[in-house]
């Protein structure tokens, strides 16, 4: 079968052209990263995709992990301005099968293609065999989905928009950031504060805190890394409230779903903030629970290195569908 698989994110969108084998064997013909917002539709960029493979062949299914929630096979992103509907794009794209599935929901089910060079151990415990596996990440947005394992041991993954859930701040310096960021959007979900999306609001509150002079233009997590280790102690300090929020989220999730099967910290934040990812920082914001702390210590936490995942996922979940 000629398939091809996206990941799509709100900064980039990636895919891949793979041929699968009736022995289960993959082949890949083609892969791109795309900036996403270079393009109006996603029936454009699986077009522009197609062509630059420059292969003959039409494949025979379209499978697209999707940012946001889906529902009858039709998605309206969250953080990127497309409306896609299957049957649509199957018959604009001439693909017989067009298939969609949540972001987090194809990046759990790539959580079984990985292997030890991928990821990177937060929390050192044992994982349980089949026990609850959970994934969480922070990239455009804030991800998160869930894993149980059947009678034969397989995971099957479930997406969740979990990442909308209100943001609850856990000291005083977080009850000052909560309240100027509901000042700006109303509602303050916890992506609004672990996410690519939140670099600059955490900036210009840090800015505040701080009494330096706020930024002419907005700063994305890229600027804010530089300036962090070009000496700004603002940026630093940006940094440091990013690791606190994220690693609060995490112990979060640890205790939503008590995955000791392993819980996944995932996207591209994770990978270009890994140093401070495995700082004590991090697994002390994470297990600041009060009672529920050895709830959290004696979970399995781990750091997904790995680019691809998403990609790999939506593989992985067309090679399971019937």
């Amino acid at each position: 079968m000629e398939l091809i698989a996206g990941d799509i994110g709100g900064t980039k969108s990636r895919l891949a052209w793979v041929t699968l084998e009736t022995d289960g064997s993959q082949q890949l013909r083609f892969g791109q990263v795309y900036a996403s917002a270079a393009f109006a539709t996603a029936d454009d960029l699986i077009r522009q995709f197609i062509a630059d493979s420059q292969l003959a062949s039409v494949p025979d299914e379209l499978l697209l992990a999707l940012p946001g929630p889906l529902h009858a096979q039709r998605a309206i992103l969250t953080n990127l301005d497309w409306t896609l509907e299957a049957a649509d794009m199957g018959a604009s794209l001439g693909i017989p099968r067009v298939r969609f599935i949540n972001d987090f929901q194809a990046a759990a089910a790539g959580v079984a293609t990985l292997t030890a060079t991928d990821v990177t151990t937060l929390n050192p415990q044992p994982a349980e065999p089949g026990g609850v596996r959970a994934i969480t990440g922070a990239g455009t947005g804030l991800g998160l989905a869930f894993m149980l394992a059947d009678a034969d041991g397989r995971y099957r993954s479930f997406a969740s928009e979990g990442g909308h859930i209100d943001f609850a701040p856990a000291n005083a310096l977080q009850m000052r950031l909560l309240e100027q960021l509901r000042a700006i959007h109303g509602h303050v979900s916890w992506e609004r504060v672990v996410s690519g999306l939140a670099m600059n609001d955490l900036y210009r509150f840090c800015c505040a805190e701080h009494h330096a002079a706020l930024p002419d233009e907005p700063v994305d997590g890229e600027v804010l890394v530089a300036r962090a280790e070009a000496g700004d102690p603002v940026a630093d300090a940006a940094l440091d409230l990013f690791i606190d929020v994220y690693g609060a989220w995490v112990g979060n999730v640890a205790l939503l779903y008590q995955p000791r099967g392993g819980l996944y910290v995932a996207g591209g934040i994770a990978i270009h903030l890994q140093a401070r990812m495995l700082s004590p920082r991090f697994m002390a914001a994470a297990c600041g629970k009060g009672r529920m702390r050895g709830v959290v210590e004696r979970t399995p936490i781990f750091l997904i290195t790995h680019s691809q995942l998403g990609v790999q996922g939506a593989i992985a979940s067309a090679c399971d569908s019937p």
